[in-house]
């Protein structure tokens, strides 16, 4: 058994998170936990709510709420989201949370013990119209590399450079539109030059084992082609407090700085909440952070990988005193960078890319209130971003609902349910298998292998295709035995064999199917006698702060009790009441409804 951390991006909480969110961090994390824990390893899901920065500040000010307020606020909505997707987080907490600063001031005060925090002079930018300033992302110019127009403060997302904000040809404010003015101020820097060496070793290993997607190793090797000291606290009131700069109330962590040390600081709190609960201690987190054998897949999408395979590993660097300043590790021991960066590309809206602004956008918190989330879920899976930009059309999502959800996987279910139910009320013990009832079985018993090969390797879209391809085969052998020809007294042990048949392929097909459709599987197991827990679900618990602050929503479940990913045998004799279908059909008209919701021209 394993030791398997699985770390979700942070959603924003400057608002809910639409569906391009959750294509890139949630839906991929979910499907990859719940595979391994079936696999019989020791996963431990992790994520929460990334509340700090001038994002939240600025759409605060805007409500006139506080930034605290705002953040409760879209804290709970997303919570809610995340939880009726199925998402099946061991911990999902927030970043506002006593524990999490205490983590994220611990991790700083070592890396600048340790030498990798060094204070420089900064041009700060200020939004000429509020004051407020500006992080780099709220700045947009032309890259000075490439010409490209759009480039933001951080990074050109056309030719993938990094860059200040200072770097852009005529810079705007995000904010007000208008040009920012520019102070010089003291900020601390990490010094990602002294950890670069470490860095490229690292990323040299991780290529080696030829996991990675192409697309993150080639990126994340380009970053190391600039390597420059990254700023790491900000002129902000809004953050966590500087360690040592306590007098400067104005001058906060940056977060990005405090927001991928969640990562760590969720896997403290789930090990204190347990313990708290009487079950393990608080120091279990450790299984996970400093056994050198245990594994670590970030999820997320393309945008974020920068910070995943540059700045967060050289922060775990410079915490454990492995670069060229030397030093030695605090309080956490030495931490595992990364085994791997699973980083989506991006979801579109009808050939455009989201934006809130312009109304091109559909939050989870839509979909779930009009589809079911499994609708959801089985698009993002099948037709989602996972190697290569996709759209999300509504055209695409009613017709992949109808004629591969309804028509496919729902109709085998159906069919296969009701003509047990008519004919025998309960699953029939077989008589003597033919050879087209060996192929099937055989064909589903080798998809586990096939399947959850492509789920460890985050091929997920591979492995759906070949669960519906299984889908497909048996709904060829219906066709292949016609059972309901099979009405003479001397064929009913045939017709028993061959529903039989049918009920051993449907149950073991949807065993393969719960880590991707969790809400349908476990209505699909009820039918067929099981306890309807196939796939545990999360659950959404009002918590204490553990430290004094403020009380919150978390996420967290049970998710011990799987069945393996294995066949099982169907018990013959289970009964088996006439069902109803498990899959919505959805109507045409559907597509024209949601578009005019968009103001797009059906």
């Amino acid at each position: 058994m394993s030791h398997i951390l699985s770390a979700v991006a942070w959603p924003y909480a400057n608002g809910p998170r639409h569906i391009g969110h959750v294509a890139g961090f949630g839906v991929p994390s979910d499907v990859f936990s719940r595979y391994m824990r079936m696999r019989g390893e020791d996963v431990l899901m992790v994520s929460g709510t990334d509340e700090h920065g001038t994002p939240i500040l600025v759409a605060a000010e805007a409500e006139g709420k506080t930034p605290k307020q705002l953040a409760d606020e879209n804290n709970r909505i997303i919570v809610e989201d995340l939880v009726a997707l199925g998402l099946s987080y061991d911990l999902f907490t927030r970043t506002t949370s006593v524990n999490h600063e205490h983590v994220v001031q611990s991790m700083f005060e070592v890396c600048r013990d340790n030498g990798y925090m060094i204070v420089q002079q900064q041009n700060v930018a200020i939004d000429p119209v509020t004051g407020n300033t500006l992080p780099d992302r709220y700045i947009e110019g032309t890259c000075p590399i490439c010409g490209s127009e759009g480039a933001r403060g951080d990074q050109c997302d056309v030719c993938g450079n990094q860059l200040d904000p200072q770097d852009l040809i005529d810079p705007v404010s995000k904010v007000s539109g208008q040009a920012p003015r520019f102070e010089v101020t003291d900020h601390y820097f990490l010094d990602v030059p002294a950890l670069a060496e470490k860095l490229g070793e690292w990323l040299d290993d991780v290529e080696a084992t030829g996991e990675w997607r192409p697309n993150v190793i080639v990126f994340s090797k380009h970053l190391l082609e600039d390597v420059r000291p990254r700023a790491m606290t900000r002129d902000i009131s809004w953050g966590i407090p500087v360690p040592g700069w306590e007098d400067q109330p104005n001058k906060r962590l940056y977060v990005w700085f405090d927001a991928v040390i969640g990562y760590l600081s969720a896997s403290v709190e789930w090990a204190r909440r347990r313990a708290a609960a009487g079950k393990g201690t608080a120091e279990d987190w450790r299984k996970w952070w400093n056994d050198p054998e245990a594994l670590s897949y970030y999820f997320m999408g393309k945008d974020n990988i920068v910070f995943h395979s540059q700045i967060w590993p050289a922060e775990l660097l410079a915490y454990n005193g492995e670069g060229s300043r030397g030093g030695e590790p605090g309080k956490l021991g030495r931490l595992n960078l990364p085994t791997q960066v699973v980083a989506s590309e991006f979801l579109t809206m009808e050939g455009k890319k989201f934006s809130s602004s312009k109304n091109v956008v559909i939050y989870v918190r839509d979909v779930l209130s009009r589809y079911q989330p499994d609708a959801l879920r089985y698009f993002i899976s099948i037709a989602g971003p996972e190697s290569s930009d996709a759209d999300f059309t509504w055209a695409e999502f009613v017709r992949r609902n109808n004629s591969e959800l309804v028509a496919g996987w729902g109709n085998l279910v159906n069919r296969t349910a009701a003509m047990i139910a008519k004919n025998f009320g309960e699953i029939p013990t077989p008589g003597q298998p033919e050879e087209v009832d060996a192929e099937l079985l055989d064909a589903v018993r080798n998809g586990f292998a096939t399947v959850g090969e492509s789920i460890a390797n985050h091929g997920q879209r591979a492995a759906l295709t070949e669960i519906m391809r299984l889908v497909g085969e048996a709904n060829a052998y219906v066709a292949k035995t016609e059972p309901f020809k099979l009405k003479a007294p001397e064929q009913r042990e045939r017709l028993a064999t061959v529903l039989h048949t049918l009920a051993q392929a449907v149950w073991d097909i949807n065993t393969m199917m719960s880590v991707f459709l969790p809400h349908s599987s476990n209505a699909i197991d009820r039918v067929f006698g099981g306890k309807g827990d196939l796939a545990p679900m999360p659950r959404l618990e009002e918590a204490e702060d553990l430290d004094g602050g403020d009380p919150y929503p978390i996420i967290t479940g049970d998710y011990s009790s799987v069945r393996p990913w294995a066949p099982s045998e169907v018990a013959p004799g289970t009964p088996v009441a006439k069902p109803t279908p498990v899959f919505a059909k959805l109507d045409e008209a559907v597509v024209a409804e949601e578009l005019e919701r968009l103001g797009i021209e059906a």
